[in-house]
């Protein structure tokens, strides 16, 4: 059986995306990449870091995917982790400086990583660090 080439794009749901893109770009250093607006309204947009892409669009009550922004979950369903190769603790600082909640201060993990973990405006946790996982 061969393997397949794959990428994991997260896709997340804000009540106010044009906010959303700013904050993101500010705090973790994204780039936005792509926006579709319709009648001034972002509907889809695309952020990436370095050859990573999250995709994040509009939070609808009636969305096909019961997708929602942690606002309205009141809780959260996920989290993303950001593998950088920068230093963890100045990444955590420039995300407290864009107002982050720091729900974990930056640590070494027992699997070999410095990480920390943040909400964003919306209450979305990320988790930031420097693990990227097992070798294949």
């Amino acid at each position: 059986m061969s393997s397949t080439n794959a990428h994991f794009i997260p896709i997340l749901r804000y009540r106010d995306p044009a906010a959303a893109i700013e904050w993101l770009c500010q705090a973790f250093a994204f780039n936005c990449r792509f926006v579709a607006k319709e009648g001034g309204t972002v509907v889809h947009a695309q952020l990436g870091l370095g050859d990573a892409l999250i995709f994040l669009g509009p939070d609808h009550e009636d969305d096909k995917y019961d997708m929602h922004s942690p606002l309205l979950l009141n809780g959260t369903n996920q989290c993303v982790y950001i593998a950088i190769d920068e230093n963890v603790d100045d990444h955590c600082a420039r995300a407290r400086r864009a107002g982050a909640e720091i729900v974990t201060e930056p640590h070494d993990t027992p699997y070999g990583g410095r990480e920390y973990s943040c909400r964003d405006l919306e209450r979305h946790v990320w988790s930031v660090g420097t693990y990227k996982g097992e070798p294949a």
